[in-house]
């Protein structure tokens, strides 16, 4: 598929706009949107989607802008896209300042004045994007390609469905708040986003091409010490931040996310906050196989049970278990076509498919469960939820040709 000047500039002035808003979800937070900033940004998507005359353009009370791109050619097949508004809240997305490398040479990338650099002996994939156009920060930021690529390549390729008069199919699509949180979904609008099925463009490097993600559950701990002067502590402290500390070795070290790749799950502390007198742990449990992640759970709560029999605490330690999300995988195994029209879109314009499991969570576990099978597509973003983020220029306009082709295949 031919790509002009014009059309890359579409797409990057795009990106750059939507990435000047502070768009950061707030993990604490009780309502969604949880930021200002992702309504701000949704508001600016409702005029541009009026601007190039989309149907049924809706914004809800909770942040989420729907809309229907109707087919020009009589199809009844109706394809979902979806794209999230918020930021990681690991890293800040205030003021971002992005830098083009027109024609990346290799080697290390500086990043702004400071010392801060990403280096291909870190980041192996820096050598396969040797000749491209790459979009980083300035090494204060995280960029915003997560997710706001997919937003980019979403709307400009509707522009190009528009104007080029292909023969398309219904699209529906989505942005939703608070992604990275696990919250927006919880509000999401199915009865406007009705489709036979749906992508998220949320991946990574180009081809990515995701059908399975981690079943997701969170454990929250809550130890109730007693405080007491530390010169007269003797038989009167209970230390609940030594206690969290001996509670943590319970958990098997290697069983981590700094140590697991593939499809292997963990258990990740992460969050720890309080004093003497009081602790809150925040665990993470991740699994893709539905029978370990059970099993997973209830190794949880007896190492919770075994560390307050053993300490006394019956009364002071305690444990709640949450399930976030499942792996869509279920859903999207009965509708293989959703599968094989992104294979085929990818093909048709000369990219190798990458199947390969999230490490992670989308918009597409939460459709699962309501039945809409959702894989997930690359946005040409890498290193997300960091100031190290970075973009291809070239893998981006590559996923708006896949949706265009996507489709434009289903009519």
């Amino acid at each position: 598929m031919a790509t002009t000047f014009q059309q890359r500039e579409t797409l990057l002035n795009r990106f750059f706009s939507y990435i000047a808003f502070d768009t950061q979800s707030r993990p604490d937070a009780q309502k969604s949107p949880s930021s200002i900033g992702q309504l701000r940004l949704a508001e600016q998507l409702v005029e541009e989607l009026e601007q190039l005359g989309l149907a049924e353009i809706k914004l809800s009370r909770y942040g989420i802008v729907t809309a229907l791109l109707p087919s020009n050619c009589g199809s009844k097949k109706t394809i979902g896209f979806i794209a999230h508004l918020d930021t990681s809240p690991q890293m800040s997305g205030k003021n971002v300042k992005a830098e083009l490398i027109q024609e990346y040479r290799g080697g290390d990338i500086a990043l702004g004045k400071g010392d801060d650099y990403i280096s291909p002996v870190d980041y192996h994939f820096l050598r396969q994007l040797v000749g491209d156009s790459l979009i980083v920060t300035d090494g204060n930021t995280l960029l915003g390609a997560d997710n706001k690529a997919g937003i980019a390549e979403i709307m400009t390729a509707l522009e190009q469905l528009i104007d080029s008069k292909m023969p398309h199919a219904n699209i529906r699509l989505a942005f939703t708040p608070d992604e990275e949180i696990g919250l927006g979904m919880d509000f999401f609008p199915f009865a406007d986003f009705a489709c036979d099925w749906a992508y998220t463009i949320d991946g990574g490097e180009l081809g990515e091409l995701q059908v399975e993600n981690f079943n997701a559950a969170g454990v929250q701990i809550l130890i109730q010490g007693r405080s007491a002067h530390p010169g007269e502590a003797k038989d009167k402290m209970i230390n609940a931040l030594a206690l969290a500390c001996d509670f943590h070795q319970y958990l098997p070290k290697d069983e981590v996310p700094e140590k697991t790749a593939g499809r292997e799950g963990f258990f990740h502390l992460d969050k720890i906050e309080g004093d003497v007198e009081q602790v809150r742990m925040h665990y993470l449990i991740r699994e893709f196989d539905a029978q370990r992640f059970k099993i997973r759970k209830q190794q949880f709560h007896q190492w919770a049970e075994e560390f307050a029999d053993k300490h006394g605490l019956q009364q002071r330690f305690h444990c709640e278990i949450t399930d976030n999300y499942k792996n869509m995988y279920e859903v999207i195994s009965k509708v293989p076509q959703a599968l094989e029209l992104a294979k085929n879109a990818m093909r048709d314009c000369g990219i190798t498919p990458l199947e390969k499991p999230i490490r992670g969570g989308t918009d597409g576990a939460k459709l699962a469960i309501m039945g809409i099978a959702c894989p997930n597509i690359f946005t040409g973003g890498y290193n997300f939820h960091s100031k190290y983020e970075l973009a291809s220029v070239q893998s981006m306009q590559s996923a708006v040709d896949v949706i265009v082709k996507i489709a434009v295949l289903a009519a």
